[in-house]
């Protein structure tokens, strides 16, 4: 294994450092039962995604200061999380990576082992590039419930978070008979989370639709106003106002653009670059797309049928260097660090020019 970085610091709570943290925290290890999406708010905290337990944490990890890595390659991820666990990679799965924007730390959501042995964690990457555990005891955080999720695809009741002006947003299905919701919860957690019904027009299957989750989304201001750009899988792409974001409503949001069929998003940032606002979005089976956000405010709403595979509505290019992506963020200003499966089965996690 090759390891190559620079300037990149560990969790402060991992290092013992002192953790400022809302009043509503409390002190302890945080029951969490599995964990598939990350996301981070304001100073240092982490919100992380247990859809087993139905349940979103808030954890204080007083990591609120640093400078993102001059240099990034973990060339086999696996064996360096394995390692650090002391198993080996055919026994991690790595579910999502995230950069705390306040001191550049690569944090990665791991489960160690399958079935009922299956264990959460959470891992950081410290200055000498070494995979580290951040320990999840005694530490300060909180937690909201999320009412009424999907029991039969229980892993899909949180898909993906995101924090955008002072609310957390929960993605994901619920057992109502309008399954996908959206929760805007307000931080720090106060009141119950109620979710809001979403309905899209899927164009690659011609038809409305209220059952397929948003797989990943970013936040992104439009005209002024706070929108989400969410995706789901076959591939439509959609804006939902935050503002409609109500608990217990229904929103139908407006699909902008049908990027091809057969395909799944795995992950989404949105960047500048010339002046130029772009959403960079990772997927399965149709490479890193590359979407310009100047025609979303115009964009003229798919309501009929897309054909043969094909895509419709607002242009994108794809990125032909980036392959294997499977999970990406945005470093800094001018970097993304993506997360690569390779042919071999390997990972590889490395800093790379945003596009």
């Amino acid at each position: 294994m090759k390891f190559t970085t620079r300037c990149l610091f560990t969790a402060a709570a991992a290092a013992g450092l002192a953790v400022s943290a809302p009043a509503e925290m409390k002190t302890g290890t945080p029951a969490i039962q599995s964990v598939t999406a990350l996301a981070f708010g304001p100073d240092g905290v982490l919100f992380v995604g247990d859809p087993q337990s139905a349940t979103v944490f808030a954890v204080a990890t007083g990591d609120t200061k640093g400078t993102a890595a001059k240099e990034l390659n973990v060339a086999n991820l696996g064996d360096a999380v394995g390692s650090a666990l002391g198993t080996t990679a055919a026994n991690v799965a790595v579910n999502d990576v995230k950069v705390n924007p306040a001191s550049g730390t690569v944090y990665l959501a791991v489960t160690r082992g399958k079935g009922k042995d299956a264990q959460p964690l959470l891992l950081t990457l410290d200055a000498k590039g070494q995979v580290k555990e951040f320990k999840l005891t005694d530490v300060k955080f909180d937690s909201v419930a999320l009412p009424n999720a999907a029991e039969k695809q229980r892993l899909e009741a949180i898909t993906s978070l995101g924090f955008v002006e002072g609310k957390l947003v929960v993605a994901g299905l619920s057992n109502e008979e309008f399954a996908s919701t959206l929760l805007a919860i307000a931080y720090p957690f106060k009141d119950k989370a109620d979710p809001t019904a979403v309905e899209i027009y899927h164009g690659a299957h011609g038809r409305y639709e209220t059952n397929a989750p948003v797989r990943t989304f970013v936040p992104y201001k439009i005209g002024g106003a706070d929108y989400l750009m969410a995706a789901y899988t076959c591939t439509p792409l959609v804006k939902v106002p935050l503002s409609d974001l109500k608990p217990g409503t229904k929103v139908k949001g407006t699909t902008i653009a049908e990027l091809g069929n057969r395909n799944r998003p795995l992950d989404m940032i949105v960047y500048s670059k010339g002046g130029v606002d772009y959403v960079l979005m990772a997927n399965n089976a149709r490479g890193v797309m590359k979407i310009p956000t100047e025609g979303f405010a115009t964009a003229e709403p798919l309501a009929t049928p897309v054909k043969g595979g094909g895509a419709a509505g607002v242009k994108f290019e794809t990125i032909a260097e980036l392959k294997g992506v499977v999970q990406l963020d945005k470093l800094d200003s001018e970097r993304a660090v993506v997360l690569i499966a390779n042919d071999d089965k390997t990972l590889t996690l490395k800093a790379v020019p945003l596009p």
